[in-house]
């Protein structure tokens, strides 16, 4: 298996990223991910979910969020790449 340098999606870029999860998550946990802003969001009949948004230095930091949630069992609904940092700057 080869490793691409650059594969065009950030692997070794730092990026903001928003990952929503099944569930309440208070934002005393912030720290725990990275220093991601929690925002709750309750919904009548529908239930709450909890949005992490914020700057992820590299795709290994992201398995490392996503691997704290998972060992708190709560299901990620969606992972999405906001924004590439410096993405102005690209070759």
């Amino acid at each position: 298996m080869t490793t691409k340098e650059n594969d065009g999606l950030g692997f070794k870029k730092e990026a903001i990223y928003k990952i929503v999860v099944d569930g309440f998550l208070d934002e005393s946990w912030s720290g725990t991910f990275g220093d991601m802003q929690i925002i709750v969001e309750k919904k009548k009949g529908v239930s709450t979910v909890s949005n992490l948004i914020g700057k992820i230095k590299d795709q290994s930091a992201l398995s490392g969020i996503l691997n704290n949630l998972h060992d708190l069992h709560f299901t990620v609904i969606s992972v999405n790449m906001l924004t590439e940092k410096n993405s102005q700057n690209k070759p």
